[in-house]
């Protein structure tokens, strides 16, 4: 059965008791496999994954090309996370102390079933695990290295939450995406306006690479990627498939001064602030 169609289902994973539980969601109360059940308030959530890779397309939103004026785009670019960019719901991000543009990217996050390799478009539905909320959280204070790679950027500890749960049983199709800081919704985007949907995506990626169970795609954001501040609480909605939250707390800054250093230039305020920034001429 294709993870679009049959009664919604969602898998949840908590840490109970010390060691990793998957649980069902029945309301207010979590239950664990044995029959036991916790309150959802009282969970410590764990990624609903264990990827073996972190794939994540560049640029797939319409509006998001707008925003940044973009050419029509032909073909999609693609770069990696660190699975120990990992997350989980309720989990913490972390904004170096010093740096200054943590920014949100409110995404779906497709995860992957059973091995994919060389399968094409009508078929790639069948090997998707399900999906869950995620926030591809960059750090745009290192914009300015690793020449697109987005290692720094996107890469460092905690910059990847998905969750709460793994959802299937949905048309993610028609879905709507939204992220919110403090409550405000401050993306708002149809999953239906990807320039390349998510089956091309797939299709696209495992003509060559051998996508594993457990592993993660991003499938991009929405215009009004932004800054979040220190104490805001940051939520990633998908319509039908749950709401992903967590908080910005700062950590201390690296111990030892190697390496680009962050910087604050004009290439970097064009990406960290969108359609909010101004150009030098314009000032």
């Amino acid at each position: 059965m294709s993870v679009l169609n049959g009664p919604r289902e969602e898998l949840r994973r908590i840490l109970f008791q010390g060691h990793p539980e998957w649980v069902h969601s029945e309301g207010d109360r979590l239950k664990l496999g044995d029959g036991r059940t916790i309150a959802e308030a009282e969970a410590t959530y764990l990624p609903p994954c264990d990827p073996t890779k972190i794939l994540c397309i560049h640029l797939n939103y319409e509006s998001r090309r707008v925003e940044f004026k973009a050419p029509t785009i032909e073909t999609p670019t693609y770069f990696q996370k660190p699975t120990t960019a990992l997350n989980s719901h309720r989990g913490s991000l972390c904004r170096p102390a010093g740096r200054k543009y943590l920014n949100y990217e409110g995404e779906v996050a497709v995860i992957i079933g059973k091995p994919m390799r060389n399968i094409g478009r009508a078929e790639a539905w069948n090997y998707i695990a399900g999906f869950a909320p995620a926030n591809d959280v960059g750090c745009q204070d290192f914009r300015d290295t690793d020449a697109g790679s987005m290692l720094r950027v996107k890469g460092m500890d905690g910059f990847c939450p998905i969750g709460p749960g793994i959802v299937r049983g949905v048309d993610v199709r028609d879905s709507t995406l939204k992220t919110y800081i403090n409550g405000k919704v401050v993306q708002n985007g149809n999953v239906s306006e990807m320039l390349f949907p998510i089956d091309y995506i797939l299709a696209d990626l495992c003509r060559y690479i051998t996508l594993l169970p457990g592993d993660v795609i991003l499938s991009g954001t929405p215009k009004n990627s932004r800054p979040m501040n220190v104490g805001d609480t940051v939520e990633v909605e998908v319509s039908g498939i749950g709401r992903l939250m967590n908080n910005v707390v700062e950590a201390p800054a690296a111990a030892n001064q190697v390496g680009h250093q962050g910087s604050d230039t004009d290439s970097v305020r064009r990406v960290a602030l969108g359609s909010d920034w101004v150009r030098p001429e314009a000032r």
